[in-house]
């Protein structure tokens, strides 16, 4: 008996070693540039071990902690949602629940941007208030989500069925042409006697949507506000969006009890000096939950100068357009992983969204007269066939583990190894690291002063979770 009790603390021990140990056990999920794994998980990695690294290393510090995660995922476009809602029932059901639901072979979208009235990317351009030349419905009695009820409302009642905490952001192209100076859809500005009529239009929007079960949990003033070439679009300058939020848009929120966020600007990274401005209106300031960014110009890091004179107001990555390489066999992910999934979270984005979720083989449908005849979507539809593209991996990497509420967190810079990590809700460790070399890499994943050895090749992109 005393040979036994001596014997058993030290086989306890033992047993809680061993579990410790394999508590640190990592998961891999990968992408090879050639496409040899496209969003693959991998044998389970060796756990942490002692010892000191004599190569690049990216250390992991859990205790320097960021912004908070709302989500990632895509635009769905009234085009995307044409598109899904004409397959089969069975195939889109199995589309829908492999991109929102978390399950094992899902890929966990967790948030989605709409447009208020077409953009773009519909077959055809309409307002939910659109009027004969000449008249004009200040009261919104002609107000109507109409041609949304045909595609876009169900394909999102159908998403919310799948993750009911799916997260909504809404904006408009323009508003209804008669509101405008041009009386077109396309360019001119909106017309200050419009202002009240127009803050309806987004009341009527935003309670329509809500009487349909989709609740939306923010809107931009203006997509793009500073490019009127679109169809439809328009110019909406600095001043003119400062005046309509603190005068009239923020107000309205406010009395009718409206908890939608308000984000101003939404458009590139070129001009942080457009949110700054705003921003700098006390009156304007008090309305606004944050701004959100496009990167076709500037660069991503313009964005912690937003942050860093404004530290209490949130970022937001609102759209980038991520395509196929013409001609490429392999598939390239260092560009969009590097300044969109590692580039905006780390600085200070709270979501990623890439434009847009669905298109046909020839990226239709788009707009007249400025529509994106180039736009591919992350996955492309033709009848019930779906093809996965760059867009839909670049997001997977980050959205199946990064769930709402993680936390970005620190992770060191390695050259040629752009990353960023996040602990999750249930206190799991994500990091995202990208091979941006031109040659194989080895590097050490560092974690409370333990190390696991790791190695990427080429142009891959490694999701990192333990």
């Amino acid at each position: 008996m005393r040979l036994f009790f001596t014997a058993f603390p030290s086989i306890l021990c033992i047993v809680f070693s061993l579990q410790a140990r394999s508590q640190k056990t990592v998961e891999l999920w990968l992408t090879n540039a050639d496409k040899s794994a496209l969003f693959q998980k991998q044998k389970t990695l060796p756990g942490f071990h002692k010892g000191v690294h004599d190569s690049a290393f990216i250390e992991v510090n859990e205790k320097i902690t960021y912004q908070s995660i709302d989500g990632f995922g895509f635009a769905l476009t009234g085009g995307s949602a044409m598109h899904i809602i004409r397959m089969s029932t069975e195939a889109r059901s199995s589309l829908l629940n492999e991109i929102f639901g978390t399950a094992k072979n899902s890929i966990g979208v967790s948030y989605l941007r709409v447009s208020i009235g077409a953009s773009d990317l519909n077959e055809s351009v309409f307002s939910y208030d659109d009027l004969p030349a000449g008249t004009s419905d200040t009261s919104m009695q002609h107000f109507d989500l109409g041609p949304d009820k045909k595609d876009v409302i169900p394909v999102l009642k159908e998403i919310i069925s799948i993750y009911p905490g799916i997260k909504i952001l809404a904006s408009p192209w323009s508003p209804p042409s008669w509101m405008k100076t041009n009386n077109d859809t396309r360019g001119g500005r909106l017309k200050p006697e419009y202002y009240k009529a127009y803050v309806k239009y987004f009341l009527k929007y935003i309670q329509g949507m809500k009487a349909e079960g989709i609740t939306i949990d923010a809107i931009t003033v203006q997509n793009e506000p500073l490019h009127p070439g679109n169809n439809p679009s328009l110019l909406m300058t600095a001043p003119d969006e400062a005046e309509f939020i603190k005068n009239y848009l923020g107000p309205a929120f406010k009395a009718a009890n409206v908890n939608t966020k308000i984000i101003l600007y939404d458009h590139n990274a070129d001009r942080p000096d457009y949110p700054i401005f705003i921003l700098n209106d006390p009156q304007a300031y008090k309305y606004i939950d944050g701004s959100g960014f496009h990167l076709y110009g500037g660069k991503i890091e313009a964005l912690s100068i937003v942050h860093d004179k404004f530290p209490e107001k949130n970022l937001y990555f609102t759209e980038q357009m991520v395509v196929d390489r013409p001609h490429d066999t392999g598939i390239s992910m260092v560009w969009p992983v590097t300044h969109i999934i590692v580039g905006a979270t780390r600085n200070w984005c709270r979501n990623v969204l890439l434009w847009n979720l669905a298109a046909d083989p020839s990226f239709k449908p788009f707009t007249d007269r400025g529509g994106c005849p180039s736009c591919q979507g992350a996955v492309t539809i033709d009848g019930d066939q779906v093809t996965r593209n760059t867009a839909y991996y670049t997001i997977a990497h980050a959205s199946k583990f990064v769930r709402p509420g993680s936390l970005r967190i620190a992770s060191s810079e390695a050259d040629k190894l752009p990353n960023v990590a996040f602990k999750t809700p249930d206190g799991k460790k994500v990091l995202i690291v990208v091979n941006g070399s031109q040659q194989m890499k080895k590097f050490d994943i560092v974690y409370k002063n333990e190390l696991l050895t790791a190695k990427l090749e080429a142009g891959a992109v490694g999701t990192y979770i333990w």
